[in-house]
């Protein structure tokens, strides 16, 4: 399975990733090691969705880190 997840940090931006292994990303988020967020922790998981397809996930990562997609997550997700 390949997992889409959308994380806030602290300082109230929204991170957007794909990966899969869930516990293991977050750990590493949580351990400073994501650039992105390093500065930002801690970061709390908003929201995950699961593919069986790994290009399917990567195509929905893409799309909501889009001007399209960040509206839509903002009306649906968060």
């Amino acid at each position: 399975m390949w997992y889409v997840y959308i994380l806030k940090c602290n300082d109230g931006t929204h991170y957007v990733g794909c990966t899969n292994s869930v516990e293991n990303r977050l750990k590493r988020h949580m351990n400073g090691e994501v650039h992105y967020t390093k500065s930002r922790l801690p970061v709390v998981v908003v929201v995950y969705t699961a593919f069986n397809d790994k290009h399917k996930a990567y195509q929905y990562e893409k799309y909501l880190k889009s001007g399209s997609g960040r509206a839509f997550s903002k009306r649906h997700l968060l």
